[in-house]
């Protein structure tokens, strides 16, 4: 069974909002699109850019070292010069809380 761990309350992570957590020493970016709370490696995949310091524009997330651009949802490259997706976790919120879920 697969164990999730609490990392924030909900009300520490505003709508369109980045928030930089730490799960068993991995840097976690947790981001709420559309009352959705995402949660992703906070490191691009470029040169290890601090993605809680990116912009988000919907479900969209411009690194602010070079531009390289995720969707916070899916991991997925938008757009370059990052080549390589970043990892997402799996979300849970009970009673005002977030929990993340990391890989074995």
């Amino acid at each position: 069974m697969t164990d999730f761990i609490k990392v924030a309350k909900v009300d520490e992570l505003e709508e369109g909002a980045l928030l930089a957590v730490e799960v068993d020493g991995e840097p976690i970016c947790l981001a709420r699109v559309n009352g959705d709370v995402c949660a992703f490696t906070d490191n691009c995949t470029h040169i290890s850019g601090p993605l809680n310091e990116g912009e988000l524009d919907g479900d969209i997330l411009t690194c602010p070292w070079h531009g390289a651009q995720f969707n916070v949802r899916t991991g997925k490259v938008v757009r370059g010069p990052a080549r390589q997706d970043i990892l997402t976790y799996p979300v849970k919120v009970e009673d005002d809380v977030i929990l993340v879920s990391l890989p074995d």
